[in-house]
């Protein structure tokens, strides 16, 4: 079993020795690579659907990890009672979808040492969320993976919100401007085109709300080049 960069980069943020889940598991595979590797020694495998499930439950069995892992059917971290896991791993799911999944059980949600999130897309919204709602931003990184840039966030509840002087960095996030991440340049230049491209389908028309439309994606462009 070889995981991809983006499954190699999520299972490196998690902690030795720490009791793990791993919502919306699929195969499996994180959890099977970290117990295989010694990394961790226990793990839950949830997933919301049957076969994904199974999926999981045979990756176990053909090596030999029954005993370390507990697999659940259920939705998001509702599986989860609170003080089983130390870290909890959300990845592949939209950044709405994350953040109703932390809300649905927050007593869980706000016990763990660390969440582990990588959402597909929303992330915005999923940061708005998160500093919003008494989440820390720890640490934020970006992986590549066939010409698509994931972007990993590592979160843990303290109560306090977070205010954010400028809702761009809503879009980008501060920890990966300070860490100088080095697919920065390339993630901001993708949104810059992102920008571009909506103003070039904008055209030349000058209705209130297409001049609106463009002035922000103007004002968009302008505060993602200052950022590198």
């Amino acid at each position: 079993m070889k995981l991809t960069n983006r499954l190699l980069k999520i299972a490196s943020l998690v902690s030795e020795n720490k009791r793990v889940a791993d919502i919306g598991t699929d195969h499996g595979y994180i959890p099977v690579y970290l117990l295989n590797k010694g990394i961790i020694d226990f793990a839950i495998l949830a997933d919301v659907n049957k076969g994904p499930l199974e999926n999981a439950r045979s990756e176990v069995r053909i090596n030999k990890l029954e005993d370390k892992v507990d697999l659940r059917l259920g939705s998001g971290i509702e599986v989860l009672k609170k003080g089983e896991v130390d870290e909890v791993i959300i990845a592949g799911m939209g950044g709405i979808l994350i953040s109703e999944l932390l809300e649905a059980n927050k007593e869980v949600a706000h016990s763990l040492d660390k969440l582990i999130l990588q959402p597909m897309q929303a992330q915005e919204e999923l940061r708005k969320y998160l500093l919003n709602n008494g989440y820390e931003i720890l640490n934020e990184c970006l992986e590549k993976e066939d010409f698509r840039l994931y972007e990993i966030m590592e979160v843990r509840y303290t109560g306090k919100n977070t205010v954010v002087e400028d809702d761009i960095y809503y879009e980008v996030g501060k920890k990966l401007i300070e860490n100088k991440d080095q697919l920065l340049e390339e993630f901001i230049d993708n949104k810059i085109k992102k920008y571009n491209n909506i103003i070039e389908k904008l055209g030349d028309k000058d209705s209130e709300a297409i001049i609106s439309k463009r002035n922000l994606a103007n004002e968009k462009i302008a505060k993602l080049k200052k950022l590198v």
